[in-house]
C-alpha cells in the first residue's frame, strides 16, 4: 500500500462473521458513520475494521448509498491498480475459455469476478465495460488497458447505461476508450446470428444471460410457430428459427431493435421465417387474444417489472398480467416461457405470480423447466441478489 488510506469500522455489537465468510457488502447502518466518513468521495479506497479494530480488508465506499462499502480484497494493504486489474481479468478469463470456443461471452459478472460493480461483456475483438461504481470508473483507463494486455481485444468500449452509476454520481456518457467501432458487430449463438448495437443498444447491445434458456426454447421449436415477446434483437425467436421452427413473431416496442433482429433473420438465412411487430407488449397480447391468434410456442422476457423492493408488488401483478395475456394464445399441448430479471422478485413469488396468471387466463400447466443465467454469469452464494435471472416453461393443456 503506497498511501495513508482512510478506515471504515463495523458498530461494536456489529458480527463480522459474514464478511469474514464472504458477503461482499456493508451496509450503512452497519458502521460507525460520522462527519469524517460521510465525507468521503464516492468511490474512495478505504481499509475495513471490525468492532474490536481489526483490519478485514480493502474495501471501495459509496457515502450515498445503501451499500455503503464493497470489499474488493481481503488483503487490507492490497494495491488498486492496473496490476491489480490484470490479476481479477486474467482469473475471469480462464473461466469463460474454457466455456466458450467464440470470444462471445459475458467477460466480468461484478462481484462474483472479483470487481464489484463492474459489466464487461465481450464481442469478438470488442470489450464493452460498464464501471457502474465509483471506484472503478475512476480506474476506467486502467481498465482499458488491462483488457487490451488480457483480453487482446483491439477495441474498449465504456457504456454508462447502468442505473447504479447515478447513485455513485457518475456520467451517462458512452464512448470508444480504444480502437475504432463504426458498425454493429454479429454474434452467433445457439445457431443464430444476432445483430448487436454496442453503442445505441440497450445495456451492452445483447443479453448473453438468456444463452441457456435461449438454446432450450429452441430445443421446443422444431416444427411449431413461435411467438417471441419483448423480443429485443430477436431473443428467443432467432434461436428458435435456427432450431427449425417454422415460424417466428418477434414483438417490441423499439423500431430499431426489431430492424437489428430482422438483419439478424437475414444473415441467418431465415427471413423469410421471421415476422415484427412493433408495440405495447400488453396491448399486443390483447390483440393477439382477440385476433384469435394461436402459437405452438409463447416466450414472453420483459424488462425487470420488480427492479426493487418497493416495486415488488406492482411487478408481481405485471408478471401474473403477462402470464394471464400470454397463455390463452398457446395451443393445446404446447409451451409457454416466462422469464423475470427482477432482483426483487425471487423464483418463488415469480413462480407464484405466473402461476396466478396462468389459472386466471383457465389453462392448466406443468412446470417442465427452470432456467437461470448461463455459466459466464457466476453468483456469489452469500449473494442472493445476483440469482436475478428466472425463465419458467410450461406446458399447457
Amino acid at each position: 500500500m503506497t498511501e495513508q488510506r482512510p478506515t471504515i469500522r463495523l458498530k461494536p455489537k456489529m458480527n463480522a462473521r459474514s464478511i469474514r465468510h464472504g458477503f461482499p457488502w456493508v451496509y450503512d447502518n452497519e458502521l460507525v458513520t460520522d462527519r469524517r466518513t460521510k465525507a468521503l468521495a464516492p468511490g474512495t479506497i478505504a481499509v475495513l475494521e471490525d468492532g474490536g479494530r481489526e483490519a478485514l480488508g480493502t474495501v471501495a465506499v459509496s457515502p450515498g448509498s445503501r451499500i455503503f462499502a464493497r470489499m474488493l480484497d481481503r488483503n487490507p494493504e492490497a494495491a488498486i491498480d492496473r496490476a491489480w486489474i490484470v490479476t481479477r481479468l486474467t482469473r475471469a478469463l480462464a473461466h469463460r475459455e474454457t466455456l466458450f470456443d467464440a470470444p462471445f461471452y459475458r467477460l466480468v459478472h461484478a462481484e462474483a469476478d472479483g470487481l464489484p460493480g463492474v459489466v464487461i461483456d465481450r464481442f469478438g475483438e470488442v470489450a464493452v465495460l460498464q464501471p457502474n461504481a465509483a471506484w472503478a470508473d475512476a480506474l476506467v483507463e486502467d481498465f482499458a488497458d488491462a483488457l487490451i494486455e488480457v483480453a487482446g481485444v483491439t477495441c474498449v468500449v465504456k457504456n454508462a447505461s447502468g442505473r447504479a452509476r447515478a447513485l455513485e454520481g457518475l456520467d451517462e456518457e458512452t464512448v470508444v476508450l480504444r480502437g475504432a467501432l463504426d458498425a454493429p458487430v454479429p454474434v452467433k449463438m445457439n445457431g443464430a446470428t444476432y445483430v448487436a448495437d454496442i453503442l445505441g443498444g440497450q445495456k451492452t447491445g445483447l443479453f448473453y444471460d438468456q444463452r441457456p434458456n435461449h438454446g432450450f426454447a429452441a430445443g421446443l421449436s422444431r416444427g411449431k410457430r413461435v411467438l417471441d415477446m419483448f423480443s429485443h434483437v430477436g431473443g428467443f425467436g432467432l434461436a428458435a428459427l435456427a432450431g427449425g421452427a417454422v415460424s417466428a413473431l418477434a414483438v417490441d416496442g423499439s423500431v430499431a431493435a426489431l430492424a437489428l433482429a430482422e438483419q439478424g433473420a437475414e444473415l441467418g438465412g431465415m427471413g423469410d421465417r421471421f415476422a415484427t411487430r412493433k408495440g405495447d407488449a400488453f396491448d399486443v397480447l390483447a390483440a393477439l387474444n382477440d385476433e384469435g391468434a394461436q402459437f405452438d410456442v409463447v416466450i414472453c422476457d420483459p424488462p425487470a417489472f420488480a427492479p426493487s423492493k418497493k416495486a415488488l408488488e406492482a411487478g408481481l401483478r405485471a408478471y401474473e398480467r403477462i402470464a394471464r395475456l400470454a397463455a390463452p394464445l398457446v395451443a393445446p399441448g404446447g409451451y409457454l416461457g416466462l422469464c423475470s430479471c427482477s432482483h426483487a422478485a425471487d423464483l418463488s413469488k415469480f413462480r407464484n405470480a405466473s402461476a396466478r396468471g396462468i389459472g386466471r387466463a383457465g389453462r392448466a400447466a406443468q412446470l417442465i423447466h427452470t432456467g437461470f443465467a448461463g455459466a459466464d454469469h457466476p453468483q456469489l452464494p452469500q449473494l442472493a441478489e445476483s440469482g436475478y435471472l428466472k425463465s419458467l416453461f410450461f406446458r399447457l393443456d
